[in-house]
């Protein structure tokens, strides 16, 4: 039985924009402040070392059990470490495969930034996919290798082809707390930030911060 996700609010880490504190110190304020799933990722990191940062994030989120870890592409650090689940790519291993090496009960996240891209999701067997990260929102420094923005109204589209295939939704790229209301608004479960949080200097007011929008945003969207 795969665990309930609520993922409000979404953080991918980052290493270099925690810097000079440490990651798992970075999750414990912005969990506190409101963050209700954490994705770690590094992407200069070796495997041993992302299986430590891991650990210590898993460690940091012990008390929190609501809140679901996931690893961004590493399959095998997922599996050793335990954590709830994987978050892949376009480029990285193929849905279908990371589900066979997961078993039934993890999460699976894939990205998509097209009607082609979530045309992929759709045709896999039902269940493969857990939840879809859409963008880039906004163009974003943080993954300069992601594709063409979408902005608020390409969000939308997606999220609704998504929901109607089963899929969970959150949109990420370029949010910060002055866009993550009109993020909300377009229907998507959630909203993924990565700098908004990393990088700020108080992680706990910054994700109360993006709380607060995100509520505006969803309210402006029930009473659109």
């Amino acid at each position: 039985m795969r665990r309930p996700l609520d993922p409000t609010l979404y953080l991918v880490t980052d290493t270099a924009l925690s810097a000079p504190r440490p990651v798992a110190d970075v999750v414990r304020a912005a969990v506190a402040g409101g963050v209700t799933t954490v994705q770690v990722r590094d992407k200069t990191a070796s495997r041993r070392e992302l299986l430590a940062l891991t650990r210590a994030v898993q460690a940091a989120l012990a008390d929190r059990p609501d809140v679901a870890l996931w690893v961004n592409d590493a399959v095998d650090v997922a599996l050793l470490a335990g954590v709830h689940g994987v978050h892949v790519g376009q480029d990285d291993l193929p849905p279908a495969e990371v589900r066979a090496l997961l078993g039934p009960d993890r999460l699976l996240g894939f990205s998509v930034s097209s009607v082609a891209e979530l045309d992929v999701a759709r045709a896999l067997p039902a269940g493969t996919v857990d939840l879809v990260g859409i963008g880039p929102v906004w163009t974003t420094p943080t993954k300069p290798d992601a594709g063409s923005a979408l902005g608020p109204d390409g969000v939308r589209g997606l999220a609704e082809a998504a929901r109607a295939a089963g899929f969970g939704t959150v949109a990420i790229g370029g949010v910060d707390a002055d866009r993550a209301a009109e993020v909300a608004a377009t229907g998507v479960d959630g909203v993924c930030v990565v700098s908004a949080i990393c990088a700020a200097a108080d992680p706990d007011a910054a994700a109360r911060a993006l709380r607060s929008a995100i509520d505006r945003g969803r309210l402006a969207q029930v009473v659109r």
